[in-house]
Parts: C-alpha cells; structure tokens; sequence
C-alpha cells in the first residue's frame, strides 16, 4: 500500500521535529510526508529534512487555524494514489516498526477503514498472574490489570461503568480507552487522534467536522465513530509510540473544562442520536460525577488552581447544555 502521513502543528518546533527524526528511522516510511503548521515558527532542521525527504511544507494562519480545519487542508494535498492516511500528533516518538504495524494491520482484513497507533509510557498496565487475586482498585482485562483512578472506582460503586472491552462506546457515552500491551489488534469504536490512520477512499465520504474549534477536544471520537459505520476499527498493540503531551498549544484550562462537557455530549449524541432514560440518566450522572472528582483537585491536587478553572470551565459547558435545550424548545413552540 502507498500511504500519506499528515502531521498538524502548532507553536511545537521541538516536538515536530523529534517525531521528524523517529520518522526517519523507519522500517516503512511514509510516500508522502504533509506538514501543516498553523504558527509557521518551525525552526531550520524542517527545512534541512525537508530537503532529504518526501516532505510538503503548508503554513496557514488566521481562520484556517484549528485541527481539524489543518486534517482537511492536509487531506486536500494528498496524492490521489495513495491507499492510505495516517495522522501524528506533533508530540509522539515512533517505534522503529509503526507504519510497518500500522500497514500490516490495514492487509490483515479488507474490512479494516482504520487503525490506530498505542502508547506504551501513558498506563501501567502489567501481566496478571495465578498469584494475583482480584481487588476492587483494579481493572483486568485480557490477561492484564491496572491500577483503578478514582473516578473509575465512583463509577463502579454507583453502578456507572461500561461491561464493554476498552475502546468499544457503550450508548451512554462513557467508556474505557486504555488497552493492554498484549501483541494484539483488537476491534474498537474509537481510535485517539496522537496516532490513527484511515484507508484514503473513507475522505470520499467523510471528512473532519469543524464543530471542533481550534485545539478540538474529541474530535478524533467523532470522526471514528462515523468511520466505524462504514467499516471495523483495529488498534495495533504492537504499533508502537510515545506521548509526550506537549504543554505548548493547548487551550487555557476554561476552555478546556467546558470542551470537555460540551463535545463530550456531541460526541454522545454521535454514537447514541436518539438515547432512551436510562442513557440519559447515565450520561448526566457519569459528566456530574467527573465533575465532582475534579472539583476534590481544588482542595487535594497538585495543581490546585488549574483544577479550578476546569472546574469552573465544566461547570459552565454543563448547564450550557441545559440553556440551549430550553431555548431549543421555545423557538419550537
């Protein structure tokens, strides 16, 4: 298969160009390598690797800013043979075999329209052994267990967790995302935008939605939902790489509180359009109960003033949510 890479940037020379040079030690390599940069202060060694490889360089500004408008504009330069697109956050270090994995994957089933990459430094996942006895602050799955968060264990008490396998959606909106480093590829609903890849004909159909503005939060989930309408999703275990979660670029944390709810619930509505009681009644309570936990943050978290301006941001896209919906009603009547 011929494959494009496309990599949106923003404010991270650094980043860039350490994925540049896990990039070049490939066992695979890209056909085609677009950059689209949204703050153009890439530094000189872009230009020198541009020089010694498939690179395209694209410097946009003003309101072609944002992620997903850079996924589309990168997806408007793509060469028309190519059978594949992958996507990189700016911020991740590739395995010397991920697009090696990665293609392997997409040959493994016809069906397959995308697969998604693993981070191997993000959950301490470890090998569930006849000496281990189950407890209640862990999650095992697939011969593996981790550590529970405290939100998981809330939602376990009061009855809010999801019985399906990470990556899988269940109708109420919640669910698990971290699998286990077990070698495999499993099927899922959701694949995380730092690595995913898409065969190229699913574009002809679908495109990024720009509901998500500028950093867009979850944009990744609505866009691989549509996609796994369409056809199956697989996350490669072995398609390795590293997250580093740059700082630089990212949304205050207000905005980042109130995205959190409010395309939280978009996507929600994407995978489940027309929820019965019990969804609802889930959903909202699961949004409340994250929303307690992090509101604890401002009293026993190290970074007690960020958790209050989330909090606050959470607290705002909530009821948001409840305004527009009355509003909704009184224009319909």
């Amino acid at each position: 298969m011929k494959f494009a890479l496309i990599v949106c940037t923003y404010n991270r020379p650094k980043s860039i160009n350490r994925l540049l040079d896990s990039i070049g030690g490939q066992s695979l390599l890209p056909n085609e390598i677009i950059i689209v940069d949204g703050s153009e202060i890439i530094n000189e060694s872009l230009n020198e690797n541009q020089s010694s490889g498939p690179y395209r360089y694209y410097h946009i500004s003003g309101e072609e800013r944002g992620l997903t408008k850079q996924r589309n504009f990168g997806l408007s330069k793509v060469s028309s043979d190519m059978d594949v697109v992958c996507f990189l956050d700016d911020d991740v270090i590739l395995t010397t075999e991920y697009f090696e994995q990665i293609i392997a994957t997409f040959n493994m089933d016809d069906k397959c329209v995308g697969v998604g990459g693993y981070a191997t430094n993000e959950v301490n996942w470890k090998v569930r052994g006849p000496e281990y006895k189950t407890q209640i602050s862990k999650y095992y799955f697939d011969g593996y267990f981790r550590d529970e968060p405290l939100r998981d264990r809330l939602r376990n008490l009061f009855g809010l967790s999801s019985d399906l396998s990470p990556g899988k959606m269940p109708s109420f909106g919640h669910g698990r995302s971290s699998l286990p480093p077990a070698g495999k590829n499993y099927e899922v609903d959701l694949l995380i935008g730092m690595a995913m890849s898409f065969k190229k004909c699913l574009f002809d159909k679908i495109h990024f939605s720009e509901f998500f503005q500028g950093y867009g939060l979850y944009e990744d989930a609505d866009f691989s939902l549509r996609a796994a309408q369409l056809g199956k999703l697989y996350i490669n275990t072995n398609a390795q790489l590293e997250h580093h979660h740059e700082p630089a670029g990212r949304p205050n944390m207000f905005k980042y509180g109130r995205m959190v709810v409010r395309n939280g619930y978009h996507v929600w509505r994407v995978k489940n359009p027309r929820p019965n009681l019990k969804d609802r009644f889930k959903w909202h309570s699961v949004t409340l109960l994250l929303l307690s936990v992090r509101a604890t943050n401002v009293i026993t978290g190290p970074k007690r003033g960020q958790a209050f301006i989330e909090t606050i941001g959470r607290k705002i896209g909530y009821f948001e949510l409840w305004i527009k919906r009355f509003t909704f009603k009184r224009i319909i009547k």
